[in-house]
């Protein structure tokens, strides 16, 4: 009889401790600071979102956290995503922020990985970009006919494998024959834009919502021309600018564009959290990631700044993830060739 009241008890006394433990959780980031840490430096597109986000999306949170910012570069977002997936704290507080292009390489095989794509906690993306090439006029070349008859390899830059400056590149060299040299290495957008203004460069490939973003200015002057869009379909902006795909002459070659460029764009600007986060937590930065994309003062910003909204959910994104790792067997080594120099 003794022993039976003693589990009773002991059992009320675990449900009892446990219902604040849910509340407690509701009300945790009162008080508390998120990190949205960005794999890419300041003055990209990468970066932009993230602060504008930033910028609104604590008082989205229950609680108002205070919200801040970090840049951690480098191996074109490696380092950053290694660091979500091993050392992040599991507390809800660090949000990362990077490409989707790196699962292609974890599928791929390539060296330095040290995650799993399927295994962190998605948010969502803020925006589906376009993505096109654009040529400084130093590169004296203003239509991709142009480039096409180029007698030399024009250098475009990137941050490295995984990053859809460098595999847009490539994908275009290997699909369509256009004459490009990829060359890596770059801390970010900012930083091959600032090499192809001295003539380093010739251009680069980027969305277009970056490519606004940076080249507002440039692009009305002539100082940089759009010549080639790398997505399925036109963008309303570029009805005159042709894509990727009208050039490619055989169905590898659009296999190729489909499964290097086309299907992961949507997966562009990831937001996520470390693998193992709480659930609770998971969700309730899910619905602030929306609410704050919902914000009006975001979206005033995002006007301002040229910046696309057209949000995602995270666990759309976590189904989209998981297809990739479906992707066909027999493109695996055709896609290692051609973006794992």
């Amino acid at each position: 009889m003794f022993r039976r009241l003693f589990y009773l008890i002991a059992a009320v006394g675990i449900l009892q401790s446990a219902s604040p433990v849910y509340a407690s959780s509701h009300d945790f980031y009162a008080g508390k600071t998120i990190r949205f840490i960005v794999a890419f430096s300041p003055g990209g597109a990468f970066d932009a979102y993230t602060r504008t986000i930033a910028r609104h999306f604590g008082k989205h949170v229950p609680g108002n956290p205070t919200v801040i910012v970090e840049n951690m570069t480098g191996a074109g977002g490696f380092i950053h995503a290694n660091y979500m997936y091993q050392r992040a704290k599991l507390d809800g507080l660090t949000i990362g922020n990077n490409i989707g292009g790196l699962f292609l390489q974890q599928i791929m095989g390539a060296k330095g990985i040290e995650f799993d794509g399927r295994k962190f906690g998605y948010l969502g993306v803020p925006q589906v970009p376009q993505s096109v090439c654009v040529l400084s006029k130093v590169s004296g070349i203003n239509s991709v006919q142009q480039w096409f008859a180029a007698k030399e390899p024009l250098k475009l830059g990137g941050v490295g494998p995984g990053g859809n400056m460098s595999d847009i590149a490539r994908t275009l060299k290997t699909a369509l024959g256009l004459p490009i040299r990829v060359v890596d290495g770059y801390k970010g957008a900012s930083d091959v834009r600032l090499a192809a203004d001295s003539g380093e460069l010739g251009g680069f490939c980027l969305t277009w919502d970056a490519t606004k973003i940076m080249l507002r200015q440039p692009l009305q002057t002539g100082d940089y021309t759009v010549v080639l869009q790398a997505a399925p379909k036109k963008h309303p902006d570029l009805p005159n600018v042709p894509l990727a795909v009208e050039f490619a002459k055989t169905d590898e070659a659009r296999q190729l564009l489909k499964y290097a460029v086309h299907d992961v764009t949507i997966i562009q600007y990831l937001y996520f959290l470390p693998p193992g986060s709480a659930k609770e937590r998971l969700q309730t930065l899910r619905r602030a990631f929306l609410d704050t994309l919902k914000d009006p003062e975001l979206l005033a910003d995002a006007t301002k700044a040229n910046m696309g909204i057209s949000p995602v959910p995270g666990e759309e994104i976590e189904n989209i993830v998981n297809g990739l790792f479906k992707i066909d067997a027999m493109m695996i080594p055709k896609l290692k060739g051609m973006l794992v120099p």
